[in-house]
């Protein structure tokens, strides 16, 4: 019985992470983002905000074409790389990564338990504190170790250091999962990722997502490794921090649902009323999504993990229920 994690911003939340309403926050006072920009801004708060910005300057330079269209794109990307390096600053000082130090209830000990591990933050929080000599991986699943498939890193020591290292693809020949260590795909990818051969950051955000996924072969086969781990008989998933806002990440959790005995468990602030897409619907019904997903749901836990993980032992029972064979 495969289990596998999915990771959202609310993940980082829990150690300090930005969520989206907090990096529209973050980027009015960025010093590359411009009086045009923060209007820009201000304009898609309440209409997908900061992404919903990056996007529509995304499309007026495909669009256009021009120096000008460019140069706004480029200062909005250039402060976006500038708000993860600040983030990752903040994670780089982290004393201790854990809430306690008993070892059945560290976080480092939930992880290690998974087939694999599905991200879609392009932070470094995992690099710093769970990836780098994590004794947790040989206590559960006995992983010789982790790895981030099909990459390598091109500056920097990738197998002690990983957030300091700076990583770009594999050639499409060496495409393969090492089984005997414990996979970590970043489906949007990551803010230490380059794509050499376009020379900047491999980060997908802002609109089209699917296309620009597309674009990169690294990208577009993580998210065939996700569907195809989706799709194994009797698949769990828990979904930590994930507010069901990508549209491709949903169509493929949907597709696995139709197809087979997918479950799934959900930590978020909202339970599992994060997946229903008419929460907020003045005239309730559940939105489609969530209807299809209801004899899928296995359960939810509303509590941080720093809670569960420190001193709440009914809710961290309740969350490690998740890996029971029944």
């Amino acid at each position: 019985m495969p289990h596998i994690a999915l990771l959202g911003a609310g993940f980082s939340r829990n150690w300090g992470g930005w969520l989206a309403p907090e990096a529209f926050e973050y980027l009015l006072g960025c010093s590359p983002v411009d009086e045009g920009l923060r209007h820009l801004l201000w304009s898609y708060k309440r209409r997908g905000g900061f992404e919903g910005a990056l996007a529509q300057l995304q499309a007026d330079f495909a669009q256009r074409r021009d120096a000008a269209s460019e140069e706004r794109l480029t200062k909005m990307q250039n402060a976006i790389m500038q708000m993860f390096a600040d983030m990752d600053k903040a994670f780089g000082a982290i004393s201790s990564f854990e809430p306690q130090n008993e070892s059945r209830y560290l976080v480092r000990s939930l992880l290690a338990r998974f087939d694999a591990i599905f991200t879609l933050n392009q932070d470094l929080l995992l690099e710093r504190h769970y990836l780098n000599q994590n004794v947790a991986l040989s206590s559960y699943r006995k992983w010789n170790g982790w790895e981030i498939p099909v990459m390598r890193a091109v500056s920097g020591d990738g197998s002690q250091d990983p957030a300091g290292a700076t990583w770009s693809p594999m050639e499409p020949q060496n495409f393969v999962v090492n089984g005997n260590l414990q996979p970590y795909f970043k489906l949007h990818g990551s803010s230490n990722w380059v794509d050499a051969s376009r020379g900047r950051e491999l980060v997908v955000m802002g609109g089209n997502k699917p296309s620009s996924i597309d674009q990169h072969l690294v990208l577009k086969w993580n998210h065939e490794q996700f569907r195809e781990y989706l799709l194994r008989p009797n698949t769990r998933v828990m979904i930590i921090g994930y507010s069901f806002g990508d549209e491709h990440i949903n169509r493929a959790i949907g597709q696995a649902s139709d197809a087979g005995n997918l479950r799934l468990f959900i930590i978020d602030p909202l339970g599992v009323e994060v997946a229903d897409e008419h929460r907020h619907h003045p005239i309730y019904s559940p939105g489609p999504l969530f209807t299809k997903l209801h004899p899928h749901l296995i359960g939810a836990s509303r509590r941080t993990l720093r809670e569960t993980f420190g001193t709440d032992r009914v809710e961290h029972g309740k969350v490690m229920r998740f890996f029971e064979s029944s």
